[in-house]
């Protein structure tokens, strides 16, 4: 499985890429994760930052790939769910990418194009902090599908 994760922001603060990455090391190999950053719009209106960003995210995806929105308007997986999601991603066959949208959040028409939406919370999270989120996540997750003791609910 190619498995990325397609961002608004660049120059993340040190702290964002050491926990990141200290979870993207921890997958498999063969998943080829990826990180790509997208600079955040400056184009005045909330509503026109939201759909450059939105082009910009969708122009960083492989073609044919499954995209899962990262968005409060979306369904909440619970751990299991999110390891239920990763074995039905993996069958897929094609590239799965995650999209985080910038500080207004996703465009309506990125978050329409995804094949999915999720919801880590109902909670507003700082952008950068998604990153790390979703990385821990993603691994927390993996683990469960290899009966590895790392999680432990």
């Amino acid at each position: 499985m190619q498995l990325s994760l397609c961002a608004v922001g660049r120059k993340m603060p040190d702290w964002v890429q050491s926990g990141a990455s200290e979870y993207q090391k921890r997958l498999p190999a063969q998943w080829q994760f990826k990180v790509h950053e997208v600079p955040q719009a400056n184009l005045g209106s909330a509503a026109q930052n939201k759909i450059k960003e939105g082009e910009a995210l969708l122009n960083c995806v492989p073609e044919r790939a499954h995209l899962i929105a990262l968005d409060n308007r979306g369904k909440s997986w619970s751990t299991s769910d999110v390891a239920s999601q990763l074995t039905r991603w993996q069958e897929l066959g094609k590239p799965v990418s995650l999209l985080i949208g910038g500080p207004d959040g996703l465009d309506e028409h990125t978050y329409q194009r995804s094949d999915q939406q999720w919801s880590l919370s109902p909670l507003t999270f700082p952008h950068p902090l998604v990153r790390v989120l979703v990385v821990e996540q993603i691994y927390r997750a993996y683990t469960l599908t290899i009966n590895h003791p790392y999680h432990r609910a």
